[in-house]
């Protein structure tokens, strides 16, 4: 059962569990509600930073990776000229 949501919670991508939690906090009556939903709101906000943080961490693993094969292209071309010099002076 996926409870009716507003369109930006969908938007956040966030996981069903926490959807079905929030649409379970939604259903309750009001004066459960109001005491559960800063508790929800922050476990919301945790997982959206949490998401934003592992997209961050992603991203500098393939930047990373992409200078690594730079490095490593340099490192050859630099291996190859000194080979090359080595032998123009034997």
């Amino acid at each position: 059962m996926t409870p009716e949501l507003p369109s930006e919670l969908l938007e956040e991508d966030l996981p069903a569990d926490l959807i079905e939690l929030i649409g379970g906090v939604e259903s309750l009556p009001a004066a459960y509600r109001h005491r559960l939903q800063p508790l929800l709101d922050r476990v919301v906000q945790s997982t959206k930073r949490r998401r934003k943080i592992l997209h961050q961490v992603q991203e500098a693993l393939g930047q990373l990776r992409l200078d690594m094969k730079y490095l490593m292209f340099d490192l050859e071309a630099t291996r190859r000229e000194r080979d090359a010099y080595r032998r123009k002076l034997d």
